[in-house]
């Protein structure tokens, strides 16, 4: 009996080449193991991919929206797997050695996914994801494979609360540190913010870098309308979970595959939705890794081009007051694109519907949350791109974290071979107003890891220079970093950028309304200087060793085997 059951799969499956066939009776036995019941084997194979950890406060609650991916992939009549990908916490690894493994797992878990996924030879996925690289990790798993997926990210926290104010974790735990050292806040009221500031599971409240990569997975089209914002602990959030799991069905069934979903049309929305919400610098980053894995004509340029042209028509924190509590109030990213209107392209979801058709839909609840264009904060769009004789490959900056006083600044270089001997320095008064420091040796190879410097970046606004003093590094910022601070210098200074010739009094000079970053130094004294220049070893050992060979510049986005 069992074996007239196997003969009438869903045609045309990748599971079928571990269904069909006496051949595989072996593989059968092993599935039916796994409490599979012989009925299943006519149902498509869904992996829902489940970045569940105890470590992560955007990942605590992902047990529920596993439950209810499960539940949906039943009722659309797919057979859901559970298996698991890594993830670090960036504000846990944040200012020590872990932040050398934060960036690295973004390749771990699209490795990981692509070869339990061909191993196993699923159907679909749903991709269930938060934080910072574990979103883009699964995007570019999905592009690899090039399956049928949908996005579930687990949405944000709820804003803390004390004294009638409401708190998020950057302005009110990371930039706590400059303002004890700077006299400005006790230690016992850091100690009841440090309680408050985080009230439950989510990621971090503001547009840090795990939320916008939650919006542009939205606005490529990859996760259900209205997924992004939605909060962690929201009832509304299991329903979309539940829906998720049902989509991914018809869309298996259809062959839609994930860069049918992913165009470069897709990318292009994904990029003015990040200009308009003045998104993290680190989507820069990202983006261009899963270009690379759709394989796009896609260059560090088109960012500009798109910003150029793109108001930014929302202020979330860090630079603004609101909250992704306040974006999801009104109207999500939904309403967002609505307004940018005709600045987006007419592209397919998984929701079933275009964009335009979304859009029509789409309304925007609150206009001072999502200000119409006529009214926008700033009219060009929250990232710059910038490049010059310090960074020929070009670097980044979130000029929407900018003050416009500071978009042109000149200084003196102070310059530290990683981020301790900067956050010494500046610990200990040594860093003056008009300083510019420059940390280097913190890239992708030179890390190894390309470092976050929010503890940093925070430190320095909380003892109230932060607009006073810039910093530039071939590292790179959380998403929760403001002022005139400008990463990914490429080429790094592992690599023999320009930036490993720099001295301390050398005169620097950031441009953001000419795009430019400029030391005044000659050709001849920049050459004279690399004659001298000796790159800094570093002993390691493991996986981190690896990907310090194997890893790319970051104006590529940071990948492994690419130049």
């Amino acid at each position: 009996m069992k074996g007239k059951k196997n003969k009438n799969p869903a045609p045309g499956l990748r599971s079928e080449a571990v269904k069909l066939g006496p051949e595989r009776i072996p593989h059968r036995a092993l599935l039916y193991g796994t409490g599979l019941d012989p009925s299943d084997l006519k149902k498509p194979f869904i992996g829902v991919v489940s970045s569940f950890t105890d470590l992560i406060p955007g990942h605590v609650g992902m047990r529920d929206l596993e439950r209810a991916i499960e539940n949906g992939v039943y009722a659309g009549g797919g057979r859901p797997f559970i298996f698991s990908v890594p993830g670090v916490c960036d504000g846990i690894a944040m200012g020590h050695a872990g932040m050398y493994c934060s960036l690295p797992t973004r390749e771990l878990i699209a490795d990981t996914i692509e070869m339990v996924v061909r191993g196993h030879a699923l159907d679909g996925l749903v991709l269930l994801t938060n934080c910072d690289k574990i979103t883009p990790g699964m995007l570019m798993a999905a592009a690899r494979l090039d399956l049928p997926a949908v996005v579930v990210t687990a949405g944000p926290m709820l804003s803390g609360r004390y004294r009638n104010r409401r708190l998020s974790l950057v302005r009110d735990t990371f930039e706590c540190v400059g303002q004890i050292r700077a006299g400005r806040l006790s230690e016992k009221e850091a100690g009841r913010l440090e309680l408050e500031a985080c009230p439950g599971a989510g990621s971090c409240q503001g547009m840090y870098t795990a939320n916008t990569m939650a919006c542009l997975t939205e606005a490529m089209g990859m996760s259900l309308t209205g997924c992004a914002t939605a909060p962690a602990v929201s009832a509304a959030k299991k329903r979309l979970a539940y829906r998720s799991g049902e989509a991914v069905v018809p869309l298996v069934k259809k062959g839609v595959a994930a860069r049918s979903i992913m165009t470069r049309k897709a990318i292009e929305n994904a990029v003015a939705v990040d200009m308009a919400l003045g998104g993290s610098t680190n989507t820069v980053l990202h983006l261009m890794a899963l270009v690379n894995e759709l394989e796009l004509d896609f260059s560090l340029e088109e960012f500009d081009r798109i910003s150029r042209r793109t108001p930014q028509i929302a202020s979330l924190r860090p630079a603004g007051e609101d909250m992704m509590e306040d974006l999801d109030r009104a109207g999500g990213v939904a309403a967002v694109m609505k307004t940018l209107g005709g600045l987006i392209n007419d592209c397919e979801t998984v929701n079933g519907a275009s964009w335009k058709r979304i859009q029509r839909a789409a309304a925007v609840e609150d206009p001072e949350v999502v200000r119409p264009l006529e009214r926008a904060y700033r009219p060009e769009g929250g990232i710059a791109i910038l490049s010059g004789n310090i960074a020929p490959q070009g670097a980044v900056i979130k000029q929407s974290g900018v003050a416009l006083g500071s978009f042109e600044f000149r200084g003196r270089a102070r310059v530290f071979d990683s981020e301790e001997s900067g956050m010494a320095a500046l610990m200990k008064g040594g860093i003056k107003p008009g300083t510019v420091m420059v940390i280097r040796y913190e890239g992708p190879r030179g890390g190894p890891g390309m470092r976050e410097m929010l503890s940093l970046t925070a430190a320095i606004e909380g003892m109230g220079m932060g607009e006073e003093v810039a910093l530039i590094t071939d590292g790179r910022f959380s998403g929760g970093t403001k002022g005139p601070c400008v990463g990914h210098i490429s080429p790094e200074a592992a690599a023999g950028g320009p930036i490993a010739l720099l001295r301390d009094g050398d005169e620097i000079e950031l441009n953001i309304h000419r795009r430019r970053l400029n030391v005044s130094l000659s050709r001849a004294e920049l050459a004279a200087r690399r004659k001298k220049w000796k790159p800094p070893v570093k002993r390691l050992t493991g996986y981190l060793a690896r990907y310090s060979r194997l890893v790319g510049s970051a104006s590529r986005g940071a990948v492994l085997g690419a130049e």
